[in-house]
């Protein structure tokens, strides 16, 4: 009696609430997921990377401060010196000690590409990644569709030994019957409680097996609990494609992009500056050596600066980034031949679980006059316990049988739904 009581307090922890459909399970568990907060994570860093790169236009500014002590300096001549000192002009040269604090300030004019290059690589890196978290969150699809036809499979068990429960029962009680009115053997009797207690310890350990997946799907989803339901699993509504694809793909553009990127490095740069000092010794030598004193000094000009340096490794560059589209490739390809081989495996599983369905209702049909006929006998006094267990069994599993076949189905159609999610055949 407590194991019944216990098997229908889970059956009905099971059953509470709403029932969902597959696709609603998917979307919750994707939400729900920790990774899903990694998009935005991912979309920020971006902006940040772009805004960085955007700001290489604006001009760059420095603040220097230096002084140093040489260990010798312009100066003038010793013959002009003593020549000049006879006249009375005393010129002593500039100072081993000299000091300076400035700011220069540089605009780029022309980069020869290099930050549009640098901004569309950034860009295509934060597509990758996001692509590689679209392959991680959708592979959530294949655990909930593999918790979700579990726990309708383990609850459909557990429906079908209820009844099988409920047939055992009923003979039960008139072999009880029949073995006080003095036509029916104890063993009779004992036998058909003892297959009937079986079932009871089955069908305890089917309720416990289901209520553990059930919480675990709960969990998963963010639900308090989730009821399947035998429906058509249907499709997601905004598939696009495998991720595994669109990751692959976003890999070749970012190789691509990274290529433009080292064309830029063989450019010239061009860029007007502005240097600004405080110090000694100025621009005017020839003053700075007569009269040992700091001033004002400033300069403008346009600069144009070629590094040929990146022709050094730009062969080597260009191979590597070519292996990496190849290997991008080469995975693609690895991955359609998986997928369609998937897709041949499940489409074959649905013909055959289409051609064994055909015939389980005749099945159960048949199986049910046999039982009938066997507690027809019962009723009329002809006991033979051992057939009527078997029948009830053989009845039970033909039930059983059909409730798996279509939930089979159903479970191939959602992994085909999930190895194409909308690619064209």
């Amino acid at each position: 009696m407590n194991r019944i009581l216990l098997s229908l307090l889970l059956l009905l922890t099971v059953s509470a609430g709403r029932s969902q459909s597959l696709q609603e399970c998917i979307r919750m568990a994707e939400k729900n997921y920790p990774l899903i907060r990694q998009y935005e994570l991912i979309r920020q860093t971006t902006e940040f990377t772009v805004s960085n790169i955007q700001k290489g236009w604006l001009p760059q500014v420095s603040a220097t401060a230096q002084g140093t002590y040489q260990s010798d300096v312009t100066a003038w001549p010793q013959e002009m010196r003593n020549t000049l000192a006879a006249t009375g002009l005393n010129l002593r040269g500039l100072k081993k000690d000299q000091y300076r604090v400035g700011v220069d300030i540089v605009q780029t004019v022309f980069d020869g590409g290099s930050m549009k290059a640098q901004r569309n690589v950034a860009e295509l890196e934060g597509e990758q990644e996001l692509a590689r978290t679209d392959v991680t969150l959708f592979a959530v699809r294949q655990r909930v569709i593999d918790m979700y036809y579990s726990l309708l499979l383990l609850q459909t068990q557990a429906q079908m030994q209820e009844n099988l429960i409920g047939y055992l029962r009923a003979n039960e009680a008139k072999l009880e019957s029949m073995h006080r009115n003095g036509t029916a053997a104890l063993s009779d009797y004992h036998t058909v409680r003892a297959e009937r207690l079986g079932a009871e310890q089955s069908l305890t350990d089917l309720h416990m097996k289901a209520s553990s997946c059930a919480r675990m799907l709960a969990l998963f989803c963010g639900a308090d609990s989730v009821k399947p339901v035998m429906d058509e699993p249907g499709l997601n509504g905004n598939e696009s494609g495998r991720p595994e694809l669109r990751y692959i793909d976003s890999q070749v553009r970012l190789a691509k992009a990274r290529d433009k990127l080292l064309d830029t490095a063989l450019m010239p740069k061009v860029s007007v500056f502005a240097t600004g000092f405080y110090g000694y010794p100025g621009y005017n030598m020839f003053d700075d050596m007569m009269h040992h004193k700091w001033s004002l000094n400033g300069m403008v000009g346009l600069k144009m600066t070629w590094n040929i340096g990146a022709l050094y490794t730009l062969k080597a560059d260009r191979a590597k980034l070519r292996r990496q589209v190849n290997m991008a490739e080469t995975n693609r390809d690895v991955f359609l031949f998986n997928n369609r081989l998937d897709q041949m495996r499940q489409q074959d599983n649905m013909r055959r679980y289409e051609s064994i369905r055909a015939a389980d209702d005749e099945i159960i049909s048949l199986r049910t006059e046999v039982r009938k006929a066997s507690e027809s006998r019962l009723n009329h006094g002809i006991v033979d316990v051992s057939e009527l267990v078997k029948d009830l069994k053989n009845e039970h599993n033909a039930i059983l049988q059909k409730s798996v076949h279509e939930i089979e189905f159903l479970k191939e159609q959602a992994e085909l739904n999930y190895a194409t999610n909308g690619m064209q055949p």
